[in-house]
């Protein structure tokens, strides 16, 4: 078995004795969908910040669901 990442294990400690692993994944994607919304990107930008703003979102949910996702192959 692999040692979780340093933000995987925190979760993972933080609702040990709450949740089941498999109520924890579902709990973080959840999140994940509440916090940082999967967005329609449009074909054009209205400018340079619009597209660096919908890049960093996409960041942010990409590293929710990494926790999700090692969680789940760790369990």
């Amino acid at each position: 078995m692999t040692d979780l990442s340093p933000a995987a294990q925190a979760v993972s400690d933080a609702y040990e004795t709450t949740y089941t692993e498999t109520g924890l994944v579902a709990a973080i994607r959840e999140l994940a969908d509440q916090v940082v919304p999967v967005e329609v990107h449009p074909e054009v930008y209205e400018d340079c910040c619009q597209y660096s703003d919908v890049k960093t979102r996409a960041g942010i949910r990409a590293a929710i669901l990494a926790i999700a996702t090692e969680l789940e192959a760790h369990g």
